[in-house]
């Protein structure tokens, strides 16, 4: 008589395979053609990886060196990188503050970060924004203070400055606004 398939709780646990310098090569390759990444983000993969799985190979292991071959390569770009996040958040109306945080957070460098910054445009991410939740000159109905207070309460979490979301608010329409930003703006 075959004997019966194990319950799940009588499987073992499985054992993952130790790392050589083949198979880390690969997970990172892996890794850089799912993600996009940064040089950092990628570090601290191959870190975990190696925290995670035994090292086979009697040299010892070498992440920076197999980080700095695939910067080399172009695999990772720290400015492709943070330029299509720093797009990607701002298009969603987050503000520079936020931008800058994730930026951060991906590893991305301080003079680096700082120039993805200079690109953008703080006052048209903060249109988006409230045209994107119904804030301000875009909302449907007149709110009332305490709607007002929670509405500029958002628009500072998501990164912007206070005289401009202040501005928001008090805008009559959203079209003389806009005007308004077009002109500050234009040389």
């Amino acid at each position: 008589m075959p004997r019966p398939k194990p319950t799940s709780y009588e499987r073992k646990p499985r054992v993952p395979r130790p790392l050589d310098e083949e198979k880390l090569r690969a997970l990172a390759l892996r890794y850089v053609e799912r993600y996009a990444t940064t040089e950092a983000k990628l570090r601290t993969y191959l870190a975990r990886k190696l925290r995670e799985r035994e090292w086979q190979s009697e040299s010892p292991p070498d992440p920076e060196a197999l980080c700095a071959r695939f910067v080399a390569l172009g695999y990772v770009d720290d400015r492709i990188y943070g330029e299509a996040k720093a797009r990607s958040l701002s298009a969603r109306g987050y503000g520079a503050r936020r931008v800058e945080g994730a930026l951060r957070q991906a590893g991305v460098a301080d003079g680096l970060r700082a120039n993805i910054s200079e690109t953008l445009n703080p006052r048209q991410a903060l249109l988006s924004f409230a045209k994107r939740r119904r804030f301000g000159p875009y909302s449907r109905t007149e709110p009332d203070e305490r709607t007002v207070q929670k509405q500029m309460a958002a628009m500072m979490r998501a990164g912007h400055g206070f005289d401009d979301v202040r501005r928001l608010m008090q805008a009559a329409s959203g079209a003389e606004l806009e005007a308004e930003w077009q002109d500050d703006d234009a040389p």
